[in-house]
């Protein structure tokens, strides 16, 4: 069986010590409805991994973020599709977001943040962030 394969881009949005967390609403596949996650979206044809990421979140948050850096890339299978996820920090100075997408928002430290109920390819930025951080 061949699985789709998704490029994305997610924001690590960070503003003082604390760190976005953003909830799914519900969903048809088990695994991701409700989630928590990092913003972001589907990198379209012809753009930057930097551009899809301002792109998104202004989209996603009405917020605009300047010179994303870099964080890291996660691969991961879910049963019906193949993520590849490039993950970028986002220092903001305000937290005036509104969501349209998603249906809760939380602010947390980098410790606090394995307490939430994450998307699985989202995990693995979560303990890098605690890993580098902490």
């Amino acid at each position: 069986m061949f699985l789709k394969k998704i490029d994305v881009v997610a924001a690590i949005i960070q503003c003082g010590e604390e760190i976005l967390c953003v909830q799914r609403g519900p969903a048809k596949l088990e695994y991701i409805s409700k989630k928590y996650e990092f913003p972001g979206g589907k990198i379209e044809a012809g753009e930057t991994k930097e551009f899809a990421i301002i792109r998104e979140i202004k989209e996603e948050l009405y917020l605009d973020i300047l010179e994303p850096k870099f964080f890291n890339t996660v691969n991961h299978q879910y049963p019906d599709f193949f993520i590849t996820m490039h993950s970028f920090i986002c220092l903001i100075e305000h937290k005036d977001i509104t969501l349209t997408e998603h249906i809760d928002q939380k602010w947390l430290k980098i410790d606090e943040l394995d307490g939430l109920d994450w998307a699985a390819a989202d995990i693995p930025i979560v303990q890098k962030l605690q890993e580098d951080y902490i």
